[in-house]
Parts: C-alpha cells; structure tokens; sequence
C-alpha cells in the first residue's frame, strides 16, 4: 500500500520499504545506535568499500534508522533517494559542494534565509565558489548571469521573510536548456509544494523544521528527484564526468546507473564522497525523533495553514498593522504562482509591518505571552522574531533591503494551537505596541 498510495498522511506512516525490524518483528523504528557494522567476510567488505555492492559501512555514511527516514521523505517529495545530514546548513552546504568546485560559480536567489546568504556569499567564497544572485521576480535574470562555469541554480520554495513563492517551472525550465540542475530548499514547504514536480532536479529540508516539527533535534536532507542528465553535458557538469581517483577512477554519472539501475547519482555522491570525507552526519537518535514528527507532518501541516489564514484576516483589519506579508497577498505574476505551485494550503509564515517602526515592534514582541521568542520557523508551537536584529543581523543594509527584510519587519511562524488562542495573544501584543511608553507619558 505505501508504494502505490500517493497521499501523504499515508507515506509519512507506511513509506519506504520498513515494515517491521527484521531481527525483533517490533512495528516502531528502532534506533540503531551503533557506529559499525559486522562484515560477512573479507570480499563482502572489499565489495561494499568499492561499492560494487551497497550495504552498512559507517555510520557517519548509512545507518538502518536514517534509510527508513530517508526513504519516507524521498517518497513524500516524488524523489527517488534522499540523504539525511546534520542540519538544513548541511543540506545547503553539500547540496552546492556536490556539483562546485573551487573556480566555478552558481546562481542563487536573492530571497534567502539569512544564514544561507553568509554561507553563499562568504564562506564559499573562500572555498573559492562564487555565487551570482538574482532576483526571482524576473526568470530570465538567472539565464542572464550563467557562463560555461556555472553549474546549479539555487533558492527556497517559499522564502521568508518575502513570502514570494519562487517561480520553480520557469527557472528550471532555462537551466534544462544549459544542463544546469534547480536546487529547491523547500523547508517551509512540505506537503504543500512539490518542486521536483515543477522541474527542480534536487530538494533540501531543513528537517528541523516543519517535518520534524516538535522542536527537539535538528536534521538536514537532500532528496534526488532522480530526473536530471548529468552526462549530458559533461563538460557542465565536470564532478559526475570527470574520473573521481578516491574511486579508482569512477565517473559518477555513469557508474551510479549502472550498480543502482537509478538515475540517483547526485545522491550516491553526496553520500558516499561528502559524508565520508566532510562528516556532518545525521545522528540515527535524531533520524528517530524526526520520524516522530514526519508521521503527523501532513496533519499538521493542515492546521498549520489553516490557523495562518484566519491570522491573516485578523491581522489585515487591526489598526497597529501597517502591512501583512503572505503569498496569497502578492499581487500580480508572483500571487499567481502560490496558485501554480501550492495544493492544501499556503505556508505557515506570515510577515508583519508592526505601526510606529522598530521601537513598536520590540514593544509587540516582547508583549506576547503565548507565542515563543524564538530563532525557528516550523515548531508545532506558534513563535516571532524581530529578522532585521536576529536572524538577519549580519546582512549589510543593501542585502537586508534585497531580501525583503525592513527595520520594522516581524516574521510569525503560525503553529497549530486553537486559531481562537493564537488570535488573542497576537492582538492583546499589538495592543500593547500602540500604547506609549510609561517614559514618553511621564
């Protein structure tokens, strides 16, 4: 039933091939907290290590507990493999060091989280990888910015705290033209979206975030949609064409096919390069808890974009408003693809121009009672934080303006209390931010 069911409140319970531990018959996920696996034999060891077979190696590599939550996600996405890391930053990082290397360059968009953009803009530049931004708002300016030593494309589904839903089709369609791979951050967007549907060749989660959902561990992933040629241009793509000698000489987009009979070779590289030679692995007792989480995340999902609507609503006619940020609410091309691109909801991030500037923002935020003041999107509980001075900080002006993120901003990440609570404690703090000050009375 899970391989044939399309719905996702049954593959985040049912998907991928783990039925029931094969040792004990126990239904629930053990966590297999070991960081070895016994060989059968010198030549079985040999054979793994040379990947002419696959099996448990390390588990900083693979381990049993993480295939199980590897397997559900790359179901939930329409992929054909996943691999978990240590965190969504992980995702990021390997998701753009598994096609770049030092001396080529990508394009990203300029909508991004603001710990995406220092990675992107510094940390890679010193691996010497740059990155070339573009804004969304205009497909073409990402074909505009690609030369012969271009290799992916880069941004999130549902980027905060713009809240503009990326034009996934239009862009993948121009790096398809160039053999250039679209890398969707869908982490705001699970369930709803579907960028491997759209054309995107690869999807990263921060699985810390809505699908794990509780806010207890922290976990990354990358999900190969298994539907982009990377031979077809070998030049373009020079890492999974050029004869990897830590391999013995294997070329990536050739030899993953063969052994797998599946185009999945940015995930078997990332794998079985990256993890092994870079770490980061996701540890097999927070795969565990985030298993928990993904088993309600299509449910949760529900509430959580139900609760954000009626929030919107309320917060449209409160008069400490100046403005809501939502993807229902853009106007024109960019509305257009919450519709294109979302089904069974429209995210749970909603932003806010708080009247009276930052002092009144500080005033709403420190006022609420329920909401958590917190640096996460994507808990089950609802939270707020103030981007320009958190989050964002370390963005110049220029880059905060680029990224949608003004003085008075405030991002709210909609969680899945009664819709009557999270209502009341927004409007009791907005409340208090139009009151002056005990000083500014006396």
């Amino acid at each position: 039933m899970s391989k044939q069911s399309k719905n996702p409140e049954t593959i985040a319970l049912h998907g991928g091939d783990y039925r029931s531990d094969p040792a004990t018959t126990a239904v629930a996920v053990p966590i297999y907290r070991t960081t070895s696996y016994q060989f059968n034999n010198t030549g079985h060891a040999a054979n793994l290590f040379a990947l002419k077979e696959f099996g448990n190696i390390y588990t900083r590599i693979m381990n049993p507990t993480n295939d199980v939550l590897e397997k559900r996600v790359a179901a939930l996405e329409n992929g054909l493999a996943c691999v978990t890391v240590g965190s969504g930053q992980a995702a990021s990082t390997f998701a753009i060091v598994n096609v770049c290397q030092a001396g080529d360059n990508f394009v990203s968009s300029t909508d991004l989280y603001g710990g995406t953009v220092n990675l992107f803009t510094h940390t890679l530049k010193k691996l010497g990888i740059e990155v070339r931004y573009a804004d969304p708002s205009d497909p073409k300016n990402f074909e505009k910015a690609i030369d012969e030593k271009t290799r992916c494309f880069y941004a999130e589904t549902l980027p905060n705290p713009a809240l503009r839903v990326f034009p996934m089709k239009e862009v993948s369609d121009i790096g398809r033209k160039h053999n250039i791979p679209l890398i969707m951050d869908n982490t705001a967007a699970p369930i709803i979206c579907k960028p491997l549907d759209h054309g995107a060749a690869v999807v990263v989660h921060s699985l810390t975030k809505f699908i794990g959902g509780h806010g207890t561990v922290i976990g990354g992933c990358l999900v190969d949609g298994g539907n982009f040629d990377w031979t077809a241009d070998p030049k373009r793509q020079p890492l999974f064409n050029e004869p990897d000698m830590s391999y013995g000489g294997a070329k990536w987009g050739e030899v993953v096919p063969q052994l797998t009979g599946a185009n999945v070779s940015f995930a078997v590289r990332a794998r079985v390069c990256l993890l092994r030679d870079l770490g980061a692995p996701l540890s097999p007792d927070n795969a565990w808890g985030i298993i928990q989480g993904l088993e309600t995340a299509p449910l949760r999902m529900q509430q959580h974009c139900s609760n954000a609507t009626k929030v919107v609503d309320f917060l449209q006619k409160h008069k400490n408003v100046e403005r809501v940020i939502y993807p229902t609410l853009h106007k024109g091309a960019i509305g257009d693809r919450t519709k294109k691109y979302f089904s069974g909801g429209n995210g749970a991030l909603v932003g806010i121009e708080v009247k009276g500037g930052v002092e009144a923002g500080k005033k709403f935020i420190e006022a609420l009672k329920m909401f958590y003041h917190v640096a996460n999107i994507g808990d089950a509980r609802s939270l707020a934080i103030h981007p320009a001075t958190t989050t964002h900080s370390q963005l110049t002006p220029e880059e905060l303006l680029a990224a949608g993120v003004t003085p008075g901003y405030v991002r709210l990440s909609i969680g899945i209390e009664h819709p009557d609570d999270i209502i009341a404690d927004l409007k009791q703090a907005l409340d208090a931010s139009g009151k002056p000050s005990l000083k500014a009375v006396s």
